[in-house]
């Protein structure tokens, strides 16, 4: 198995080549179909049936495949996006580029070498014959880095038939996988008064933006109240047209990150008490939002999976750590039906949504071998 994935290092650089060059940013409905195309072609090739949804009222672009019947469990699920943050054109200004041992260009980790790694994943497997010992699910969606909003049903019927998901969100520095990532949200909190000429008459009216300034303050408080692992801030302000008016209406938009599912109830009583805890007289409060991304937390059956990668990697001499991010990922969703969830799968990679987004070309081997390593762990345990 080594040395056939040794063997194939310059080819993964080809397709990562092939795959970053292409644009395909969230709206670029074209070229995530392009992706999701030049994928399925590669998956048919080891003998995956695929089918490439149009979901939502977009019709974002989601690729499900599988060498088995659907009807019984996977084995393993492995999870991905093919959207990138980066408008059309940005190929055209920074194509795809490998210096020393840094691979460079839009969405180059996140998460173009991870679907790689994948598919790379699953032909080492076919060419080793394990893959007539596994049922795996692909789910490859369209629209993750605009919060998965069409996708995340069809995530989570998939992963509610998966025994195990393997999401391919570049591993960190230092070969750090992901075990738990917050959960997140957001909240609009909108004031309402009354307007008055802030120089010939300003008792007349009913200011909006002290109102939000006061709110802003019991966020904060909330904030530095608040259990380790959950996080309220205020983000953006939005009030007032012109400098001689007072304003009647101000809205505050605020982030909000979880650690635990059982964060979720504290928070959202917070910030529905808000309207009830008015200080401006004549100033009425809304409050929208909510917790909408669950938190992926590591339970125990993520830690007995946690464990075989461990065994495996220090088998292979390789150092591997584990990290918890205030990121959300789609693995959020996967861990939220209970099933076992790994992120970080994807080649070591940084800077993402940047221009200095990178891979490390040193971590695809050793990667790419470690997955497949447990992939065969996983299918000799059936036996």
């Amino acid at each position: 198995m080594k040395a056939f994935i040794e063997s194939r290092k310059d080819e993964y650089i080809r397709d990562l080549e092939t795959l970053v060059n292409i644009d395909s940013s969230s709206d670029n409905i074209a070229g995530i179909v392009a992706v999701a195309e030049w994928l399925s072609w590669r998956l048919e090739a080891i003998g995956f049936s695929t089918r490439l949804e149009k979901l939502g009222d977009r019709g974002v672009p989601c690729l499900q495949a599988s060498n088995r019947s659907t009807e019984q469990p996977f084995d393993i699920m492995f999870l991905g996006h093919m959207d990138t943050v980066f408008p059309t054109g940005e190929v055209e200004k920074r194509p795809f580029a490998a210096d020393g041992d840094r691979a460079t260009g839009p969405g180059v980790c996140d998460m173009k070498g991870g679907l790689l790694v994948a598919l790379h994943v699953l032909e080492v497997l076919h060419h080793d014959s394990v893959l007539d010992q596994l049922s795996i699910g692909v789910c490859f969606n369209g629209d993750e880095e605009v919060g998965s909003g069409s996708s995340r049903s069809w995530i989570e019927a998939h992963a509610r038939n998966s025994r195990r998901v393997f999401v391919f969100e570049p591993c960190r520095p230092g070969n750090r996988f992901v075990l738990q990532r917050k959960g997140g949200g957001g909240y609009t909190i909108t004031a309402r008064g009354t307007a008055a000429h802030a120089g010939v008459e300003p008792e007349k009216g009913a200011n909006a933006a002290v109102e939000i300034a006061h709110q802003t303050l019991a966020i904060q408080q909330f904030n530095d109240q608040a259990d380790e692992g959950t996080s309220a801030h205020v983000t953006v302000i939005q009030s007032g047209e012109k400098t001689n008016i007072i304003p009647d209406t101000a809205r505050a938009s605020v982030d909000v990150r979880v650690a635990r599912q059982s964060d979720v109830a504290p928070v959202e009583a917070f910030f529905q008490s808000l309207p009830v805890n008015t200080r401006v007289p004549g100033v009425a409060l809304s409050v929208s939002g909510g917790v909408g991304r669950p938190p992926m937390e590591a339970g125990d059956r993520t830690l007995q999976l946690w464990a075989l990668i461990e065994e495996k990697a220090a088998a292979s001499g390789l150092q591997i750590g584990a990290i918890s991010t205030g990121g959300c990922s789609d693995g959020n969703f996967t861990s939220a039906q209970g099933v076992p969830t790994i992120d970080g799968m994807g080649p070591v990679g940084a800077n993402a949504h940047r221009q200095d987004e990178y891979v490390e070309v040193g971590s695809i081997v050793p990667q790419i071998q470690l997955i497949s390593s447990v992939c065969r762990a996983i299918a000799q345990e059936k036996k």
